[in-house]
């Protein structure tokens, strides 16, 4: 292996996080705080994680809460095994693609009430805490609701991501009164509350999930959207459930990459990672034009076929399981061509029968989890139901108009999802839980990180601040800092180099199990932080 990259280039200048005990690395410092004095407490990693969640629901709005979705991949330290738990909801039962498609639409609705889906986060939350975790629901919600009652000043990073959807935040009466100050996204250093996101998790703590699943708060969400069109009912709420699910895994070099199974992305990953696994990375230098050329390729590749295949699991052609097979992937293997960055490749042929936060925590007992929660857009659908503080999610803009596509919009059905979080194993032990945010980044980036932990021996926050690439479309890519002879030697095979400015490379988080105790890293694309105990 070569030694660590250290360059400025790469190097933040912040330090991996080694801790004893417990750790928690989150996109926000006060969720980490939160995360760790559950932990001090008597809490476990589970309950830490669902009480950040929480905090960020208060402290990023734009980009997670319980008016979205999570999914998360868990290593119970008494169980000896991993666990996934799918918490994503249905499209509303009222959804009818004929008069969509009468109406003149041909992508489906991307805001407002019409891309609401059922927010499947809460379930989520009360699920882990009650098969795996050690407090209650309403202790594990006091830091949220304390914060988003006192109040917080605004990250630097966050204020600039709020005042670019101002303009979409005051379209909606509810999302205006809650998110705007004096008509305004809050700047840096302004102080920010949500006494009515306070109050809804104080009925939660007190009620229950139960109340926003067909009870008295899920009616007035219902009750609102259908003043302004949506397409959910009362009775879509009371009979959603999670999912608990079997992640999917590759073997790479002596180590094992988990995902969760459609309908999320994290099956390209799997494929990335496994089409790689044949080429000698030891012999490259990192992040030189064969080593990202060859990355690029079988990204594109893997998305080829996430575009066609991945959907609801109860709505796709293929299995799964279809696309991780062993020669399937060796036959897209095959197709990366070392001399020749191809334009769009075509999925494989099967036999048929980016806003998001992500957290992990770790605990003194072992367990371990890899957390992720969402409302996809900026603010999500953009509509607040007045008195709530909640933002609904947009993840109905997930699906496709494309008449039988297994991810065509319909009613009752779950959309393509992007948010993913991930898991390591070595020789079968707990090795290492992280993820990158992001949209379609994810899955290029959870293999763009792992790789720089295994093939170029690079800490966890290293691993973390090195240089990405995001392949956009087509032939065109975007890589950070990116050295002018590996940027002209790329162009000559064919890719289209585009300006990183205005780009986002994903934020990740890593914690690692070491020998003894723990060593985490967050990134600084993000207000984050990783802290331990």
């Amino acid at each position: 292996m070569t030694g660590p990259v250290t360059s400025p280039a790469t190097c933040s200048g912040r330090s991996t996080v080694y801790a004893p005990h417990g750790v928690a690395a989150t996109s926000h410092p006060l969720a980490t705080g939160a995360a760790l004095t559950i932990l001090k407490d008597g809490g476990n990693a589970i309950d830490a994680a669902v009480a950040a969640a929480a905090v960020l629901n208060v402290t990023e709005p734009h980009m997670t809460g319980m008016g979205g979705d999570m999914f998360a991949l868990l290593w119970s330290a008494e169980a000896g095994r991993l666990f996934g738990l799918d918490a994503s909801g249905k499209s509303g039962s009222k959804v009818d693609a004929a008069t969509l498609i009468a109406e003149g639409a041909n992508v489906v609705p991307g805001s407002g009430p019409r891309s609401v889906t059922v927010p499947g986060a809460l379930s989520g939350w009360s699920a882990l805490i009650t098969a795996h975790g050690t407090l209650r629901l309403a202790e594990v919600l006091e830091p949220a609701i304390r914060l988003a009652e006192e109040g917080f000043p605004v990250s630097p990073i966050i204020a600039q991501d709020w005042a670019e959807t101002a303009d979409g935040l005051r379209r909606d009466p509810g999302a205006a009164a809650t998110f705007l100050i004096d008509g305004e996204a809050p700047k840096a250093g302004d102080w920010f509350s949500n006494p009515d996101l306070a109050r809804t998790f104080q009925r939660i703590a007190t009620d229950g999930p139960e109340t926003f699943y067909g009870g008295a708060l899920g009616q007035e969400i219902v009750a609102g959207l259908d003043e302004m069109g949506g397409y959910l009912t009362l009775e879509d709420l009371g009979t959603h459930e999670v999912r608990w699910v079997e992640p999917l895994a590759v073997d790479y070099r002596g180590y094992t990459l988990y995902e969760l199974p459609p309908a999320g992305q994290g099956i390209a990953a799997l494929q990335i990672l496994k089409m790689l696994e044949g080429f000698d990375f030891r012999s490259m230098k990192h992040n030189s034009a064969e080593y990202l050329h060859t990355l690029i390729e079988a990204k594109k590749l893997a998305y080829a076929d996430l575009a066609r295949y991945v959907a609801d699991p109860d709505h796709m052609d293929v299995r799964p399981e279809a696309l991780l097979d062993s020669a399937y992937i060796a036959s897209r293997a095959r197709l990366i061509d070392q001399q020749r960055a191809a334009a769009r490749p075509d999925p494989g042929s099967l036999i048929t029968n980016s806003e998001t936060v992500y957290l992990t925590v770790a605990d003194r007992h072992g367990n371990m989890i890899s957390f992720i929660n969402s409302i996809y857009g900026s603010f999500g659908s953009g509509v607040v139901i007045p008195g709530t503080g909640v933002v609904l999610q947009n993840r109905g803009a997930g699906f496709t108009m494309e008449a039988g596509h297994p991810n065509q919009i319909g009613p009752s059905k779950r959309p393509f999802h992007t948010i993913i979080p991930a898991f390591v194993t070595k020789d079968g032990a707990p090795w290492m839980s992280y993820g990158v945010m992001g949209g379609p980044m994810q899955p290029q980036g959870h293999v763009q990180v792992l790789l720089n932990l295994i093939e170029f021996d690079m800490d966890p926050q290293e691993a973390i601040d090195a240089a990405r690439f995001r392949h956009l479309s087509g032939a065109e890519v975007s890589i950070e800092k990116l050295d002018p002879d590996v940027e002209d030697r790329l162009a000559a095979l064919g890719h289209e180099i585009r300006d990183s400015e205005g780009i986002s490379f994903g934020g990740g988080q890593v914690i690692r199990r070491l020998e003894r105790g723990w060593a985490a890293a967050s990134d600084p694309r993000k207000d984050g932080m990783a802290a331990g105990h």
